[in-house]
Protein backbone atom coordinates (compact mmCIF):
# COMPACT_ATOMS: atom_id res chain seq x y z
CA UNK A 1 0.00 0.00 0.00
CA UNK A 2 1.59 3.30 -1.00
CA UNK A 3 2.81 5.33 1.91
CA UNK A 4 2.14 9.05 1.21
CA UNK A 5 -0.28 10.33 -2.19
CA UNK A 6 -0.31 14.14 -3.32
CA UNK A 7 -3.67 15.31 -4.16
CA UNK A 8 -3.87 16.78 -7.56
CA UNK A 9 -6.78 18.92 -6.96
CA UNK A 10 -8.58 21.47 -4.76
CA UNK A 11 -11.82 22.25 -2.86
CA UNK A 12 -14.36 19.60 -2.37
CA UNK A 13 -12.32 16.51 -3.66
CA UNK A 14 -9.59 17.22 -2.23
CA UNK A 15 -10.76 17.13 0.96
CA UNK A 16 -12.76 14.05 0.17
CA UNK A 17 -9.42 12.59 -0.88
CA UNK A 18 -7.66 13.88 2.35
CA UNK A 19 -10.01 12.45 4.62
CA UNK A 20 -9.99 8.48 2.96
CA UNK A 21 -6.16 9.03 2.95
CA UNK A 22 -6.35 9.51 6.81
CA UNK A 23 -8.82 6.79 7.66
CA UNK A 24 -6.60 4.41 5.49
CA UNK A 25 -3.24 5.43 7.41
CA UNK A 26 -1.49 6.83 4.51
CA UNK A 27 -0.01 10.39 4.33
CA UNK A 28 -1.21 12.95 2.26
CA UNK A 29 -0.14 15.96 0.57
CA UNK A 30 -2.21 18.91 -0.83
CA UNK A 31 -1.51 21.13 -3.68
CA UNK A 32 -2.70 24.85 -3.67
CA UNK A 33 -2.96 27.88 -6.12
CA UNK A 34 -2.84 31.77 -4.87
CA UNK A 35 -6.47 31.69 -5.01
CA UNK A 36 -7.11 28.48 -2.22
CA UNK A 37 -3.79 29.83 -0.12
CA UNK A 38 -6.41 30.47 2.59
CA UNK A 39 -8.67 27.32 2.58
CA UNK A 40 -9.54 25.42 5.34
CA UNK A 41 -8.92 22.28 4.40
CA UNK A 42 -5.43 22.44 3.75
CA UNK A 43 -4.40 22.19 7.14
CA UNK A 44 -5.71 18.81 7.10
CA UNK A 45 -2.71 17.33 4.73
CA UNK A 46 0.84 16.37 5.85
CA UNK A 47 2.15 18.88 3.68
CA UNK A 48 0.96 21.73 1.71
CA UNK A 49 2.53 23.20 -1.34
CA UNK A 50 2.07 26.26 -3.51
CA UNK A 51 2.07 26.04 -7.16
CA UNK A 52 1.17 29.02 -9.07
CA UNK A 53 -1.15 31.71 -9.41
CA UNK A 54 -4.98 31.17 -9.47
CA UNK A 55 -5.58 31.14 -13.43
CA UNK A 56 -5.75 27.27 -13.50
CA UNK A 57 -3.29 26.65 -16.47
CA UNK A 58 -0.81 27.93 -14.26
CA UNK A 59 -1.10 25.95 -11.40
CA UNK A 60 -4.25 23.46 -11.30
CA UNK A 61 -3.62 22.03 -15.19
CA UNK A 62 0.34 22.63 -15.17
CA UNK A 63 1.77 19.20 -15.37
CA UNK A 64 5.37 20.05 -14.42
CA UNK A 65 4.51 21.99 -11.56
CA UNK A 66 2.90 19.55 -9.91
CA UNK A 67 5.29 16.99 -11.02
CA UNK A 68 8.09 18.93 -9.17
CA UNK A 69 5.79 19.05 -6.13
CA UNK A 70 5.49 15.52 -5.85
CA UNK A 71 8.61 14.92 -6.01
CA UNK A 72 9.49 17.36 -3.56
CA UNK A 73 7.35 15.65 -1.07
CA UNK A 74 8.26 12.15 -2.34
CA UNK A 75 5.01 10.65 -2.67
CA UNK A 76 4.27 7.64 -4.45
CA UNK A 77 0.89 8.03 -5.94
CA UNK A 78 -0.85 10.97 -7.47
CA UNK A 79 -4.82 11.25 -7.15
CA UNK A 80 -6.34 13.59 -9.57
CA UNK A 81 -9.84 14.13 -8.24
CA UNK A 82 -12.14 14.84 -11.02
CA UNK A 83 -11.97 17.67 -13.44
CA UNK A 84 -8.53 19.71 -14.14
CA UNK A 85 -6.24 16.65 -15.21
CA UNK A 86 -8.33 13.61 -14.03
CA UNK A 87 -9.20 12.54 -17.76
CA UNK A 88 -5.57 13.81 -19.10
CA UNK A 89 -4.05 10.59 -20.66
CA UNK A 90 -0.08 12.47 -21.05
CA UNK A 91 -0.28 13.29 -17.05
CA UNK A 92 -0.94 9.65 -16.44
CA UNK A 93 1.48 9.22 -18.51
CA UNK A 94 4.11 11.51 -16.86
CA UNK A 95 3.27 10.29 -13.72
CA UNK A 96 4.16 6.63 -14.22
CA UNK A 97 6.86 7.31 -16.25
CA UNK A 98 8.27 9.69 -13.32
CA UNK A 99 8.02 6.60 -11.02
CA UNK A 100 4.80 8.04 -9.22
CA UNK A 101 1.35 5.65 -9.62
CA UNK A 102 -1.26 7.70 -11.14
CA UNK A 103 -4.92 6.92 -9.71
CA UNK A 104 -6.64 6.08 -12.33
CA UNK A 105 -6.89 3.71 -15.58
CA UNK A 106 -4.30 2.72 -17.90
CA UNK A 107 -3.09 5.44 -20.56
CA UNK A 108 -4.21 3.53 -23.75
CA UNK A 109 -7.58 3.16 -21.91
CA UNK A 110 -8.32 6.69 -21.32
CA UNK A 111 -7.21 7.11 -24.96
CA UNK A 112 -9.22 4.68 -26.62
CA UNK A 113 -12.40 6.34 -24.44
CA UNK A 114 -11.64 10.12 -23.65
CA UNK A 115 -12.20 10.74 -27.45
CA UNK A 116 -15.83 10.47 -28.05
CA UNK A 117 -15.54 9.13 -31.88
CA UNK A 118 -13.01 6.70 -30.67
CA UNK A 119 -15.28 5.65 -27.80
CA UNK A 120 -18.57 4.94 -29.93
CA UNK A 121 -15.52 2.32 -32.21
CA UNK A 122 -15.18 0.50 -28.57
CA UNK A 123 -18.60 0.19 -27.99
CA UNK A 124 -19.89 -0.89 -31.21
CA UNK A 125 -16.71 -3.57 -31.22
CA UNK A 126 -18.43 -4.60 -27.69
CA UNK A 127 -22.27 -4.86 -29.06
CA UNK A 128 -23.26 -1.74 -27.15
CA UNK A 129 -26.06 0.47 -28.98
CA UNK A 130 -24.43 3.77 -29.80
CA UNK A 131 -27.23 7.16 -31.18
CA UNK A 132 -27.25 7.65 -34.78
CA UNK A 133 -24.41 9.50 -36.06
CA UNK A 134 -21.02 10.00 -37.73
CA UNK A 135 -18.75 7.78 -38.24
CA UNK A 136 -15.85 9.69 -37.07
CA UNK A 137 -14.77 13.87 -36.60
CA UNK A 138 -16.59 15.52 -39.31
CA UNK A 139 -14.12 17.57 -41.59
CA UNK A 140 -16.17 19.36 -43.63
CA UNK A 141 -19.30 20.77 -43.83
CA UNK A 142 -20.95 20.01 -47.20
CA UNK A 143 -20.55 16.15 -45.44
CA UNK A 144 -22.15 17.27 -42.37
CA UNK A 145 -25.01 18.52 -44.24
CA UNK A 146 -25.50 15.42 -46.42
CA UNK A 147 -25.56 13.18 -42.72
CA UNK A 148 -27.86 15.76 -40.89
CA UNK A 149 -29.99 14.64 -43.76
CA UNK A 150 -30.00 11.00 -43.55
CA UNK A 151 -29.72 10.95 -39.72
CA UNK A 152 -32.96 13.70 -39.32
CA UNK A 153 -32.76 16.72 -38.02
CA UNK A 154 -32.73 17.73 -35.39
CA UNK A 155 -29.12 16.89 -34.98
CA UNK A 156 -26.53 17.70 -32.29
CA UNK A 157 -22.88 18.72 -32.84
CA UNK A 158 -20.62 17.54 -30.46
CA UNK A 159 -16.87 18.18 -29.33
CA UNK A 160 -14.78 14.95 -29.96
CA UNK A 161 -12.33 15.90 -26.93
CA UNK A 162 -13.62 16.83 -23.02
CA UNK A 163 -17.47 17.51 -22.07
CA UNK A 164 -19.62 18.96 -19.64
CA UNK A 165 -21.56 20.60 -22.45
CA UNK A 166 -18.73 23.03 -24.34
CA UNK A 167 -18.73 22.26 -28.13
CA UNK A 168 -22.09 21.25 -27.77
CA UNK A 169 -25.05 22.46 -30.24
CA UNK A 170 -28.50 21.48 -31.55
CA UNK A 171 -29.27 22.49 -34.86
CA UNK A 172 -33.31 21.86 -36.24
CA UNK A 173 -31.95 23.03 -39.96
CA UNK A 174 -29.24 23.18 -42.31
CA UNK A 175 -28.87 27.28 -41.76
CA UNK A 176 -28.10 25.94 -38.26
CA UNK A 177 -26.15 23.00 -38.52
CA UNK A 178 -23.46 25.00 -40.38
CA UNK A 179 -23.67 27.79 -38.11
CA UNK A 180 -23.53 25.25 -35.17
CA UNK A 181 -20.38 23.74 -36.30
CA UNK A 182 -18.50 26.73 -36.74
CA UNK A 183 -19.47 27.86 -32.95
CA UNK A 184 -18.74 23.86 -31.63
CA UNK A 185 -15.32 24.05 -33.09
CA UNK A 186 -14.35 27.35 -31.46
CA UNK A 187 -15.41 26.63 -28.46
CA UNK A 188 -13.82 22.92 -28.62
CA UNK A 189 -10.46 24.37 -29.79
CA UNK A 190 -10.95 27.15 -26.89
CA UNK A 191 -11.78 24.08 -23.98
CA UNK A 192 -10.05 21.19 -25.13
CA UNK A 193 -7.28 22.26 -27.58
CA UNK A 194 -8.79 20.39 -30.67
CA UNK A 195 -11.84 21.43 -32.76
CA UNK A 196 -13.23 17.78 -34.00
CA UNK A 197 -16.55 17.64 -34.05
CA UNK A 198 -18.94 15.05 -34.74
CA UNK A 199 -22.46 14.75 -35.36
CA UNK A 200 -25.32 12.26 -33.71
CA UNK A 201 -29.29 12.50 -33.35
CA UNK A 202 -30.92 14.54 -31.15
CA UNK A 203 -32.86 12.41 -29.15
CA UNK A 204 -35.78 14.78 -27.54
CA UNK A 205 -36.62 14.78 -23.88
CA UNK A 206 -34.15 11.68 -23.17
CA UNK A 207 -33.03 10.66 -19.62
CA UNK A 208 -29.67 10.61 -18.56
CA UNK A 209 -28.62 7.68 -17.05
CA UNK A 210 -25.13 6.52 -16.04
CA UNK A 211 -23.29 2.97 -14.77
CA UNK A 212 -20.86 3.32 -11.91
CA UNK A 213 -17.57 1.07 -12.18
CA UNK A 214 -14.79 -0.40 -10.69
CA UNK A 215 -12.33 -3.14 -12.28
CA UNK A 216 -9.09 -4.34 -11.00
CA UNK A 217 -5.56 -5.03 -12.63
CA UNK A 218 -6.79 -8.96 -13.09
CA UNK A 219 -9.68 -8.84 -14.91
CA UNK A 220 -12.16 -8.32 -12.71
CA UNK A 221 -15.19 -5.40 -13.96
CA UNK A 222 -17.86 -4.90 -11.62
CA UNK A 223 -20.90 -2.42 -11.78
CA UNK A 224 -21.83 -0.93 -8.82
CA UNK A 225 -25.95 0.32 -10.21
CA UNK A 226 -26.63 3.22 -12.25
CA UNK A 227 -27.52 6.80 -11.29
CA UNK A 228 -29.71 8.82 -13.17
CA UNK A 229 -28.74 12.80 -13.85
CA UNK A 230 -31.35 13.79 -15.64
CA UNK A 231 -31.87 16.73 -13.97
CA UNK A 232 -29.82 19.26 -16.01
CA UNK A 233 -29.17 22.81 -16.96
CA UNK A 234 -27.15 23.43 -20.44
CA UNK A 235 -25.72 19.89 -19.96
CA UNK A 236 -24.76 20.83 -16.11
CA UNK A 237 -26.13 18.28 -13.72
CA UNK A 238 -27.58 19.26 -10.51
CA UNK A 239 -29.69 16.33 -9.19
CA UNK A 240 -28.62 12.21 -9.38
CA UNK A 241 -29.84 9.65 -7.66
CA UNK A 242 -29.96 6.05 -7.23
CA UNK A 243 -31.62 3.86 -8.61
CA UNK A 244 -32.73 5.71 -11.30
CA UNK A 245 -36.84 6.14 -10.97
CA UNK A 246 -39.72 4.54 -13.75
CA UNK A 247 -36.75 2.41 -14.75
CA UNK A 248 -37.64 -0.66 -16.45
CA UNK A 249 -35.80 -3.60 -14.88
CA UNK A 250 -34.86 -5.49 -17.64
CA UNK A 251 -33.46 -2.05 -19.01
CA UNK A 252 -31.30 -1.49 -16.30
CA UNK A 253 -30.10 -4.64 -16.01
CA UNK A 254 -29.29 -4.67 -20.34
CA UNK A 255 -27.41 -0.66 -19.23
CA UNK A 256 -25.49 -2.22 -16.58
CA UNK A 257 -24.28 -5.19 -18.41
CA UNK A 258 -23.40 -3.25 -21.70
CA UNK A 259 -21.11 -0.94 -19.46
CA UNK A 260 -19.50 -3.78 -17.65
CA UNK A 261 -18.62 -5.25 -21.02
CA UNK A 262 -17.11 -1.71 -22.92
CA UNK A 263 -15.06 -1.48 -20.35
CA UNK A 264 -13.37 -4.88 -20.98
CA UNK A 265 -13.19 -4.43 -24.60
CA UNK A 266 -11.35 -1.54 -23.61
CA UNK A 267 -9.10 -2.84 -21.17
CA UNK A 268 -10.27 -0.42 -18.53
CA UNK A 269 -9.44 -0.73 -14.44
CA UNK A 270 -9.85 1.45 -11.64
CA UNK A 271 -13.09 3.57 -11.15
CA UNK A 272 -15.30 5.00 -14.02
CA UNK A 273 -18.48 5.53 -15.27
CA UNK A 274 -20.23 4.86 -18.69
CA UNK A 275 -22.71 7.36 -19.67
CA UNK A 276 -25.93 6.78 -21.62
CA UNK A 277 -29.40 8.23 -22.99
CA UNK A 278 -32.43 6.56 -22.44
CA UNK A 279 -35.07 7.76 -25.16
CA UNK A 280 -39.33 7.59 -24.23
CA UNK A 281 -39.40 4.03 -25.02
CA UNK A 282 -36.26 3.08 -22.93
CA UNK A 283 -34.07 2.71 -25.70
CA UNK A 284 -30.73 2.96 -24.56
CA UNK A 285 -27.35 4.41 -26.32
CA UNK A 286 -24.31 4.86 -25.40
CA UNK A 287 -22.71 8.53 -25.31
CA UNK A 288 -19.32 8.34 -23.48
CA UNK A 289 -17.17 6.96 -20.52
CA UNK A 290 -15.72 9.34 -17.73
CA UNK A 291 -12.75 7.79 -16.47
CA UNK A 292 -12.40 9.03 -13.45
CA UNK A 293 -14.29 9.51 -10.49
CA UNK A 294 -17.65 11.27 -10.80
CA UNK A 295 -19.29 14.34 -8.60
CA UNK A 296 -22.00 12.40 -8.14
CA UNK A 297 -20.30 9.11 -6.83
CA UNK A 298 -21.43 9.48 -2.64
CA UNK A 299 -24.60 7.91 -3.87
CA UNK A 300 -23.49 4.69 -5.78
CA UNK A 301 -21.81 5.05 -1.81
CA UNK A 302 -24.62 5.55 -0.45
CA UNK A 303 -26.75 2.51 -1.21
CA UNK A 304 -23.09 0.31 -1.65
CA UNK A 305 -21.67 1.03 1.47
CA UNK A 306 -17.93 0.94 -0.62
CA UNK A 307 -15.78 4.16 -0.50
CA UNK A 308 -15.34 4.41 -4.15
CA UNK A 309 -11.76 6.76 -3.03
CA UNK A 310 -10.76 4.13 -1.09
CA UNK A 311 -10.79 1.25 -3.74
CA UNK A 312 -9.83 3.60 -6.18
CA UNK A 313 -6.58 3.63 -4.22
CA UNK A 314 -6.85 0.30 -3.00
CA UNK A 315 -6.85 -1.03 -6.82
CA UNK A 316 -4.26 1.38 -7.89
CA UNK A 317 -1.78 0.03 -5.22
CA UNK A 318 -2.68 -3.67 -6.69
CA UNK A 319 -4.79 -4.76 -4.90
CA UNK A 320 -7.50 -7.55 -5.91
CA UNK A 321 -11.30 -7.16 -5.85
CA UNK A 322 -12.52 -9.02 -2.77
CA UNK A 323 -16.12 -9.34 -4.24
CA UNK A 324 -17.83 -10.49 -7.67
CA UNK A 325 -21.11 -9.16 -8.76
CA UNK A 326 -23.38 -10.88 -6.69
CA UNK A 327 -22.11 -9.38 -3.76
CA UNK A 328 -22.83 -5.88 -4.59
CA UNK A 329 -26.11 -5.00 -2.54
CA UNK A 330 -27.52 -1.63 -3.36
CA UNK A 331 -29.73 -0.80 -0.55
CA UNK A 332 -32.31 1.81 -0.33
CA UNK A 333 -32.50 5.03 -2.55
CA UNK A 334 -30.05 8.12 -2.72
CA UNK A 335 -30.31 11.50 -3.95
CA UNK A 336 -27.42 14.18 -4.22
CA UNK A 337 -27.80 17.88 -4.89
CA UNK A 338 -25.23 20.33 -6.20
CA UNK A 339 -25.58 23.65 -4.02
CA UNK A 340 -23.48 26.19 -6.47
CA UNK A 341 -22.59 29.44 -6.20
CA UNK A 342 -24.92 31.04 -8.58
CA UNK A 343 -27.73 32.94 -9.12
CA UNK A 344 -30.67 30.92 -10.55
CA UNK A 345 -33.24 34.09 -10.44
CA UNK A 346 -30.14 35.82 -12.64
CA UNK A 347 -30.21 33.11 -15.64
CA UNK A 348 -27.40 31.22 -12.86
CA UNK A 349 -25.29 34.64 -12.69
CA UNK A 350 -22.25 33.52 -10.67
CA UNK A 351 -21.90 34.67 -7.09
CA UNK A 352 -18.40 34.30 -6.14
CA UNK A 353 -17.55 36.17 -2.38
CA UNK A 354 -17.10 36.07 1.75
CA UNK A 355 -19.56 33.57 2.82
CA UNK A 356 -20.80 35.35 5.77
CA UNK A 357 -22.97 32.78 7.15
CA UNK A 358 -23.20 28.70 7.13
CA UNK A 359 -25.46 26.31 8.90
CA UNK A 360 -25.78 23.01 6.59
CA UNK A 361 -28.52 20.32 7.94
CA UNK A 362 -27.84 17.21 9.60
CA UNK A 363 -29.25 14.27 10.80
CA UNK A 364 -30.63 10.66 9.84
CA UNK A 365 -29.48 9.70 6.57
CA UNK A 366 -28.11 13.19 5.56
CA UNK A 367 -24.40 13.87 4.14
CA UNK A 368 -23.00 16.92 3.16
CA UNK A 369 -19.60 16.91 1.28
CA UNK A 370 -18.07 20.44 1.55
CA UNK A 371 -14.80 22.43 1.77
CA UNK A 372 -17.31 26.00 2.56
CA UNK A 373 -17.85 27.18 5.32
CA UNK A 374 -18.29 30.52 7.31
CA UNK A 375 -15.76 32.95 6.34
CA UNK A 376 -15.25 31.08 3.14
CA UNK A 377 -14.19 32.90 0.04
CA UNK A 378 -15.40 31.28 -2.88
CA UNK A 379 -13.13 32.33 -5.49
CA UNK A 380 -14.12 33.82 -9.22
CA UNK A 381 -11.83 31.67 -10.80
CA UNK A 382 -12.91 27.91 -10.48
CA UNK A 383 -16.22 25.93 -10.63
CA UNK A 384 -19.57 27.09 -8.54
CA UNK A 385 -20.04 24.20 -6.42
CA UNK A 386 -19.69 24.85 -2.70
CA UNK A 387 -20.94 21.63 -1.57
CA UNK A 388 -22.90 18.34 -2.20
CA UNK A 389 -25.88 17.59 -0.19
CA UNK A 390 -26.32 13.65 -0.21
CA UNK A 391 -29.16 11.68 1.76
CA UNK A 392 -30.36 8.09 1.87
CA UNK A 393 -33.14 6.73 2.72
CA UNK A 394 -35.16 3.00 2.19
CA UNK A 395 -37.34 4.39 -0.53
CA UNK A 396 -37.07 7.38 -2.99
CA UNK A 397 -40.45 8.92 -1.19
CA UNK A 398 -38.03 8.98 1.98
CA UNK A 399 -35.55 10.54 0.32
CA UNK A 400 -37.05 13.09 -1.54
CA UNK A 401 -38.97 14.09 2.31
CA UNK A 402 -35.42 14.17 3.93
CA UNK A 403 -34.39 16.20 1.02
CA UNK A 404 -36.92 18.55 1.09
CA UNK A 405 -36.35 18.84 4.91
CA UNK A 406 -32.30 18.87 4.49
CA UNK A 407 -32.47 22.04 1.54
CA UNK A 408 -34.86 24.10 4.51
CA UNK A 409 -31.77 23.86 6.32
CA UNK A 410 -29.27 24.16 4.75
CA UNK A 411 -28.67 28.47 4.79
CA UNK A 412 -26.05 29.91 3.39
CA UNK A 413 -25.32 34.00 3.63
CA UNK A 414 -23.39 36.14 2.18
CA UNK A 415 -23.31 34.73 -1.72
CA UNK A 416 -26.76 33.79 -3.87
CA UNK A 417 -26.62 29.79 -4.21
CA UNK A 418 -29.10 26.96 -6.35
CA UNK A 419 -30.74 26.00 -2.96
CA UNK A 420 -34.03 28.00 -4.13
CA UNK A 421 -33.82 26.40 -6.94
CA UNK A 422 -33.59 22.74 -5.90
CA UNK A 423 -36.31 23.48 -3.38
CA UNK A 424 -38.47 23.87 -6.36
CA UNK A 425 -37.39 20.93 -8.33
CA UNK A 426 -38.17 18.58 -5.26
CA UNK A 427 -41.62 19.90 -4.90
CA UNK A 428 -42.72 19.31 -8.40
CA UNK A 429 -44.86 16.67 -9.07
CA UNK A 430 -43.51 15.47 -11.88
CA UNK A 431 -39.86 14.94 -10.22
CA UNK A 432 -41.66 13.36 -7.35
CA UNK A 433 -43.72 10.91 -9.67
CA UNK A 434 -40.28 10.01 -11.20
CA UNK A 435 -41.28 11.94 -14.56
CA UNK A 436 -37.49 13.43 -15.42
CA UNK A 437 -35.71 14.26 -18.80
CA UNK A 438 -32.70 16.35 -19.30
CA UNK A 439 -35.17 19.41 -20.28
CA UNK A 440 -37.23 19.18 -17.38
CA UNK A 441 -36.01 22.13 -15.70
CA UNK A 442 -35.84 24.54 -18.91
CA UNK A 443 -39.63 22.88 -19.67
CA UNK A 444 -40.90 23.04 -16.30
CA UNK A 445 -39.33 25.81 -13.81
CA UNK A 446 -37.08 28.34 -16.00
CA UNK A 447 -39.84 30.45 -17.42
CA UNK A 448 -41.64 30.76 -14.32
Amino acid sequence: MFQRILVANRGEIALRVIRTCKEMGIEVVAVYSEADRDAPYLSLADDAFCIGPAVSRDSYLDIKRIIAAAEVADVQAIHPGFGFLSENPHFAEVCRSCKIEFIGPPEAAMLKLGNKTEAREVARAAGVPCVPGSPGPITDDKEALKLAGEIGYPVLIKAAAGGGGKGMRVAHNDISLQTGLQQARAEAQAAFKDSSVYLEKYLEQPRHVEVQLLGDHYGNMLHLGERDCSMQRRHQKLVEETPAPALRPDVRQAICESAVRLAQTAGYNNAGTCEFLVDKQQNFYFIEVNARLQVEHPVTEQVTGLDLVKWQIRIAAGDRLPFQQDDIRNQGASIECRINAEDPAANFRPSPGRITGWRQPGGRGVRVDTHACAGYNVPPTYDSMVAKLIVHQPTRVEAIACMRRALEEFHVEGIKTTIPLLRRIFEHSSFVDGQVDTTFIERHLMSK
